[in-house]
């Protein structure tokens, strides 16, 4: 009994002991980075597996979703990529304009000011919901893939070209018309009840 298991400790050994060995000389042998959509793709069966990063980068797919990227000329802050969000990882502040501020790219009238559009990618599932809603395409993936930081704040977005003095600036002048639209619907109320007595 105790020589049966002597010899059977020797052959699980010996076994282990023969596999790495042959992984050890096959490290010479390197396996070439190819791209996916090439038909030899999984008939490399030879060699390591590892890439020398960041030196050598395995090739991206085309239909890869990575790194959002938000071109805030194109947004209409219309908020519908921070609604359908379902980690809610996007956060937009908006603030009425007192009139049309200008046109994205493809011609839509833009009536909102960002003055805020933070986008945590450390939430992020990366799912694409938020590009898919987007009515102007200004919120995308991209193949940036490697965003190592120090501190998890850091993987935190801000999108927005407004500075908070600017944000308070235009809330002053949305309420300056607001109170003026409003002074002139009474004086006009006051005029109606003068003709009607």
């Amino acid at each position: 009994m105790i020589i049966r298991n002597t010899i059977s400790a020797f052959i699980t050994a010996w076994k282990g002991l023969a596999l790495t060995w042959k992984h050890m000389f096959a490290a010479g042998k390197k396996r070439k980075s190819i791209d996916i959509k090439n038909d030899n793709y999984f008939a490399e069966q030879e060699g390591v597996v590892t890439v020398q990063y960041p030196k050598e980068k395995i090739p991206i797919p085309e239909v890869g979703r990575y790194q959002l990227h938000v071109e805030i000329d194109d947004c209409i802050v219309c908020d519908l990529c921070a609604k359908i969000c379902p980690v809610d990882c996007i956060e937009i502040e908006s603030i009425k304009a007192t009139g049309p501020i200008g046109q994205t790219s493809d011609g839509t009238t833009k009536r909102l000011y960002p003055a805020k559009f933070d986008i945590d990618m450390a939430k992020c599932l990366y799912c694409g919901l938020c590009t898919v809603v987007c009515p102007t395409e200004c919120i995308t993936m991209t193949n940036q893939y490697d965003r190592s930081v120090t501190h998890i704040s850091e993987l935190t977005y801000k999108f927005s070209d407004m500075t908070p003095q600017d944000a308070e600036e235009k809330r002053q002048e949305l309420a300056k018309q607001q109170a003026e639209k409003q002074a002139a619907k009474e004086a006009a109320m006051k005029a109606a009840k003068k003709k009607e007595e």
